[in-house]
């Protein structure tokens, strides 16, 4: 096919096409791309007579891919990449007067303790904009960046995307929270010996800090895990459990009252908060306008530069 033949190639089918193959499903896709079932079903078959293929044979509730489309897609999905940042390269983006959706993602530890100021700040200068934030973490980062359904995330991460960014908005150190009135601080017999809560979204009782008691020959008793912490507070509230919290998050636990916070009786690593974002939008102005924001209220003056 020549460059002319792409005039018979309505862009529209390939960005339906590049959605099936993330969600496997036309319902899935119809959602997304917030079109009807019909309509993803006739560009499906549009598709079909493009490339000559089936493309999707369905097995059970999903739709499988063929090898031909598998062959299609690790072709196209760089190149609309590339079509996407030659068309946001040419747009401006006034902050003040746009209406643009962003989408977000965002650890529980961030989005409590972080994102309200970065709220406030997105309002005064951008207060058209709409904002959808989903919860992510190292799990979930890879995938929603990788299907589009955020641009940016912030969180711990581990593998990305091959195409995503990244970049370190914190340097985090464990605090340990309490709620009790003994005096001083707690050595490490009396922290191993107190019963511990932790935030875990997964519903794990293993945390960040457990490898390091263990090189220590020594363990801790977690008798409370919770998915979030805008509970924590009152759980601790008048009981001898301790929880031990990233530093920015015990900043804001404090200061909402009833708790104390003071260094861990034992040396633990420090954890890098990273920011991530798709790499087809890196040049975007609206995305480097947001992940300016983003580095501005939610990362460490320290670590600032050029996004």
């Amino acid at each position: 096919m020549n460059r002319n033949d792409l005039r018979r190639v309505d862009l529209n089918l390939l960005i339906v096409f590049e959605t099936l193959m993330h969600e496997r499903s036309v319902t899935r896709a119809a959602e997304k791309l917030f079109l009807g079932q019909p309509a993803i079903s006739a560009a499906l078959g549009r598709l079909r007579g493009l490339f000559d293929d089936p493309l999707f044979v369905r097995t059970g509730r999903s739709m499988e891919p063929t090898a031909r489309a598998q062959e299609i897609f690790a072709l196209l999905s760089p190149a609309l990449d590339s079509i996407s940042t030659a068309v946001s390269r040419a747009a401006d983006f006034d902050p003040a007067t746009s209406n643009a959706v962003f989408r977000i993602g965002l650890s529980d530890d961030v989005e409590f303790a972080l994102m309200p100021p970065l709220i406030k700040r997105l309002r005064a200068e951008a207060p058209g904009v709409v904002l959808v934030i989903r919860r992510t973490n190292h799990l979930l980062m890879p995938g929603l960046l990788s299907s589009g359904e955020i641009s940016v995330g912030v969180s711990y991460t581990d593998e990305l995307p091959a195409n995503a960014k990244r970049k370190v908005l914190r340097v985090t150190k464990a605090k340990l929270l309490r709620a009790d009135s003994a005096p001083g601080r707690l050595s490490l017999d009396e922290f191993c010996a107190r019963p511990q809560a932790m935030v875990s979204y997964a519903g794990d009782t293993i945390g960040f800090i457990d490898p390091d008691l263990e090189a220590l020959d020594r363990k801790r008793s977690v008798v409370l895990a919770v998915p979030q912490f805008n509970a924590l507070g009152a759980l601790l509230s008048g009981t001898d459990i301790v929880a031990t919290v990233p530093d920015y998050t015990a900043d804001v636990l404090t200061a909402q009252g009833g708790l104390r916070t003071e260094d861990l009786p034992f040396k633990t690593r420090t954890i890098e908060l990273h920011m991530a974002w798709r790499g087809a939008q890196d040049n975007d102005p609206a995305e480097r306008w947001l992940r300016s924001r983003i580095q501005m209220f939610c990362g460490d003056a320290d670590l600032q530069d050029a996004s």
